[in-house]
């Protein structure tokens, strides 16, 4: 038996496949409650170990705990006759003799000592650690882990065992495999470690958030001995059992949180149920001059499995440049029509809510369709309304314009967001606030940029997820390749050959920090200098944020209509026009970029039967613009984007990459996560709020980690 802090006693062999005990043992096992109140005392410890532990979030001793060791370094024991110059290894020996002496350079000291085993003796040595003396007296047994360097043993790390000859105890971290911290100035990883087990069997106080039932069914470790392995591991594979119980449980929670966010969402309140009627959806499908991609069919198929039904359809529609997204959003949006409702698609941008309006006019010769931004004028914003109001008007496009207190529906069964990143939460709610009282309209969200599975588990947890990664016939590979500037004058040759064939090209100008009118600026100017330069034989247009919509549209249908040659812009994502005739990009200090929004810009050109080449001007050796050069596919692109550019926000606004977790690691951890989340949908499908008793400590430690952000959002 061990003795914790507490005074109270518990079996030894806390972990799982410690050995079976026989029921009359189990009856007599003392019963043991945790008290957490011990682990909210202040750490006590010198000023300075307090401050540097401040830094990393150490203020208890609960803090101290749950600072988890980010590895295990396994360190082999060597007699000390073993010993070679050289060797870095352990060794376990007693202090015969200890002296400091003081050195020709001013306050630099070292520590001596005369350390043996019974295989031979070696020179210990410490360097400025001269407080040690008086620590490490003669008949002080010691593990010490160091290097053989000019015929001493020069110490890096120390603990001690106790007195000369006497056993080591069982549960002292052992020599093979120990704990290493993450540290910060003034507290590294040894000092951590010995913190740490200065206060060993506190962890036996800590809360058990898992239900009994789901640790058995999952085969995971009580959480004290998770942490007491982790800290104090006896071997590699309790080490590996203590990490994957305590990033389950990690992953879990945040999987719960946002399963719960996904149900809040709604605040209850169905969705309208919109079955298929085989009248206006089949006659369209009827119509299509192309045929539809298997993926294209299979996203329909899962849309129109969700809008059957009454409980609200959050699905995310990922798919590339030209996958064919807007046509499947099309064919969702008229299920609502034929059931005598309303959809509506919101866009980011003017531009985009422009070329979305474009493109489903052109297919949509019977059905009334209008678009409403923030440039419509008066008389007919007056009128669409009107329209919206009495429900004369089945389908909308439109941006922010749309969730204006002024805008009205009469029943809005379906919403499309596009490129749902760009919105804020509270825009998307007001949204939900338009559909008929006491309803929320369906939901499906779109965006452009591939997002690997990882990521979406994570980021958009809360949203079921559609894939569409087959392109529709007739788009053809886009050649890319990194251009050097000693290589920029044969590029531009070969951009004004393809334009005296009748063909057209992009320059995306350079991103010009986080500022649209530094950006317009920059384009402008390139624009200036390539009619006057490069281009001064040919037709040149610019495009930029900062242009009246009236001149970024007129800008748009000169490109695409072929009255211009070069188009100078500031971002063609944004810009969102689908030219076949164009084949050349060149963009401009493509470093700047993250790999998928270069991999979005590719995507504009290759959309015709023209062969198309993408320049990015930049250094070849980033390893960036290599990626985007030698790899097509946009979600490997994607997987390689998000190693690259690291960890983001749990649940937050900037998913600048993974989540951040104190002991899981993504994307290694997939598997895990897979594990979790679908642990996380059984437990809700069981319990929604998170309410049965057996799950109230687990619903309590989700609620203390994520509870602004699975709270409802208010209207």
């Amino acid at each position: 038996m061990v003795v914790d802090r507490g005074g109270m006693t518990a079996p030894a062999g806390r972990a799982l496949g410690g050995g079976s005990l026989t029921r009359e043992q189990l009856y007599a096992a003392p019963v043991r409650l945790p008290r957490p109140a011990l682990l909210a005392a202040e750490l006590d410890a010198h000023p300075r170990t307090r401050d540097a532990a401040a830094v990393l979030g150490i203020h208890t001793i609960g803090d101290l705990l749950e600072h988890v060791p980010a590895g295990h370094e396994f360190r082999a024991t060597k007699a000390i006759a073993q010993l070679k110059a050289g060797d870095e290894a352990t060794i376990e020996a007693d202090v015969r003799s200890i002296t400091v002496r003081q050195t020709r350079r001013r306050n630099f000291r070292i520590v001596e000592a005369l350390v043996a085993d019974p295989s031979g003796s070696v020179k210990a040595v410490w360097f400025n650690q001269a407080y040690l003396v008086s620590q490490l007296p003669a008949g002080t047994r010691l593990r010490l882990f160091g290097k053989v360097k000019s015929g001493t043993f020069q110490v890096r790390e120390h603990s001690v065992l106790g007195k000369s000859g006497a056993i080591v105890d069982s549960e002292a971290p052992a020599g093979g495999i120990i704990a290493v911290y993450p540290g910060t100035e003034g507290l590294k990883s040894q000092r951590l470690r010995e913190l740490v087990a200065e206060r060993r069997g506190l962890e036996l106080n800590v809360v058990e958030p898992l239900p009994g039932r789901l640790r058995a069914a999952e085969r995971l470790l009580d959480r004290p001995s998770a942490l007491a392995e982790m800290h104090f591991p006896r071997g590699r594979r309790f080490a590996q059992e203590a990490r994957e119980r305590l990033a389950f449980e990690e992953l879990l929670m945040q999987q719960i949180a946002l399963g719960m966010r996904r149900r809040r969402r709604a605040g209850g309140r169905p969705a309208t149920e919109l079955p298929a009627r085989e009248t206006i959806v089949a006659s369209w499908r009827k119509r299509l001059p192309f045929a539809l991609t298997a993926d294209q069919l299979n996203a329909i198929e899962q849309i129109d499995a969700d809008l059957t039904g009454g409980q609200p359809m959050q699905r995310l529609l990922m798919g590339e440049v030209g996958s064919g997204k807007t046509v499947v959003a099309l064919a969702a949006m008229l299920r609502a029509a034929e059931n005598g409702c309303q959809a509506a698609l919101m866009a980011p941008t003017e531009t985009l809510a422009e070329q979305h309006f474009a493109t489903l006019d052109a297919m949509l010769p019977e059905v009334p369709l209008a678009l409403l931004t923030g440039s419509t004028p008066a008389a007919r914003r007056r009128e669409i309304l009107a329209r919206l109001a009495s429900g004369e008007l089945p389908l909308i496009v439109g941006t922010h314009a749309l969730i204006e207190p002024t805008v009205q529906f009469r029943v809005l069964a379906l919403a499309v967001v596009d490129e749902q990143h760009r919105f804020g939460v509270r825009q998307r709610a007001a949204l939900d606030e338009k559909a008929p009282a006491g309803r929320v309209p369906h939901v499906l969200h779109m965006t452009a940029t591939p997002i690997p599975r990882t990521l979406a588990l994570t980021g958009y947890g809360d949203l079921d997820f559609t894939l569409i990664k087959q392109l529709p016939g007739g788009r053809r590979p886009v050649q890319t390749r990194v251009v050097a500037d000693l290589q920029r004058a044969a590029a531009y040759d070969e951009v004004r050959e393809q334009l005296r064939g009748g063909r057209q090209a992009y320059v995306v100008c350079p991103l010009v920090e986080d500022s649209d009118e530094l950006q317009a600026r920059a384009a402008t100017s390139e624009a200036e200098r390539l009619a006057a330069g490069e281009f001064k034989d040919f037709r040149v247009g610019l495009i930029h944020g900062q242009m009246a919509a009236a001149a970024k549209t007129a800008a748009m249908r000169a490109f695409s209509e072929g009255e211009t040659d070069v188009l100078v812009a500031t971002s063609v994502v944004e810009v969102g026009i689908d030219v076949p005739n164009a084949t050349v990009m060149i963009i401009e200090d493509a470093e700047r970029y993250g790999i998928s929004q270069l991999h979005q810009l590719r995507g504009r050109i290759g959309r015709g039967e023209h062969e198309s080449v993408c320049m990015l001007f930049g250094f070849p050796a980033a390893r960036r613009l290599r990626a985007v050069a030698n790899e097509r596919d946009g979600f490997k692109l994607a997987q390689i984007d998000l190693e690259l550019r690291g960890s983001g926000e749990e649940l937050g606004t900037r998913q600048s990459g993974l989540p951040r977790f104190r002991v899981a690691v993504l994307p290694e951890d997939t598997p895990l996560l897979e594990r979790a989340r679908r642990c996380a949908s059984r437990l809700l499908s069981g319990d929604p709020q998170m309410s049965a008793p057996e799950h109230e400590l687990l619903r309590e430690a989700v609620t203390a980690r994520y509870g602004d952000e699975i709270d409802p959002i208010p209207a």
